[in-house]
């Protein structure tokens, strides 16, 4: 049976999702923020026979992401995506978005494919790693973040303001840590999307005469470790195999491909 959530199933969703909280972590966020009855934001949920829940959809604006741990009436989500007029994107893990995908009436105009990873724990021999160096950002660190970022070519496309970077700094949606060499910041590694249980690590960049110092890895293994320590897992999104290589040493996994498709 497929029916719309409200907080009355709060604790049979989390139940579900908190299985998976890496694979999760824009639901949850998401429902830990806004909840069951909000103009912009919907759930779904399909129940077994034994009343169970097993799978979920959220609507959050024109985006749909769907989660299931099993099979799942995949043509009962894609009826409510195509019948909201409002409907424009769908992402989420490729082996759930790929069942839904066949059965929607519109036909996507593009579709990306990503590596998704996740950390529990870090590796071992990244444990005696001397991290000194390694600075936690604070708000006003905000304007040396943001112009580092927009000094390295692969965020040359970022939205990230100054006004933006500063507000998370402060309401602790999103930690920084970074390194400073000769008298400037030269790399960098940060959270978003943080809820209760898991976290997405983004913006890992260096200024491009620091490269190959392993100043990233000290940051990311600082980010780590503290994050790891509250509890939560950490996951990232990676297109590029040799990133993936520094991830995986660091004690990301591979857990899986996430879709982003646009209609």
């Amino acid at each position: 049976m497929l029916r719309r959530l409200t907080q009355l199933d709060h604790e049979a969703c989390l139940r579900l999702l908190r299985t998976k909280p890496a694979e999760n972590l824009f639901i949850i966020g998401d429902i830990e923020v806004y909840g069951y009855d909000q103009n912009f934001q919907k759930l779904w949920g399909e129940f077994n026979e034994r009343d169970e829940l097993i799978a979920v959809l959220l609507k959050f604006e024109e985006n749909y992401i769907p989660f299931a741990k099993e099979s799942f009436n995949a043509s009962g989500f894609a009826e409510i995506m195509s019948n909201d007029p409002s409907f424009k994107m769908m992402s989420g893990l490729k082996k759930i978005t790929e069942q839904i995908e066949s059965y929607l009436n519109q036909p996507y105009k593009k579709k990306r494919q990503l590596y998704y990873a996740k950390c529990t724990k870090l590796n071992n021999n990244q444990n005696s790693e001397d991290l000194s160096t390694v600075q936690q950002a604070h708000p006003n660190d905000a304007e040396a973040l943001v112009e580092l970022l927009n000094s390295v070519p692969e965020f040359s496309g970022s939205t990230m303001t100054l006004e933006r970077k500063h507000r998370e700094l402060e309401d602790g949606s999103s930690r920084s840590f970074f390194i400073m060499e000769d008298g400037k910041m030269v790399s960098t590694a940060s959270t978003a999307a943080e809820n209760s249980m898991s976290a997405m690590v983004v913006g890992v960049a260096t200024l491009e005469n620091y490269k190959k110092k392993g100043f990233a890895t000290k940051c990311m293994l600082r980010l780590c470790s503290e994050l790891i320590n509250e509890g939560k897992e950490l996951c990232l999104f990676y297109d590029n195999p040799e990133a993936g290589a520094i991830y995986k040493r660091i004690g990301f996994e591979d857990i899986g491909f996430w879709m982003m498709y646009t209609y």
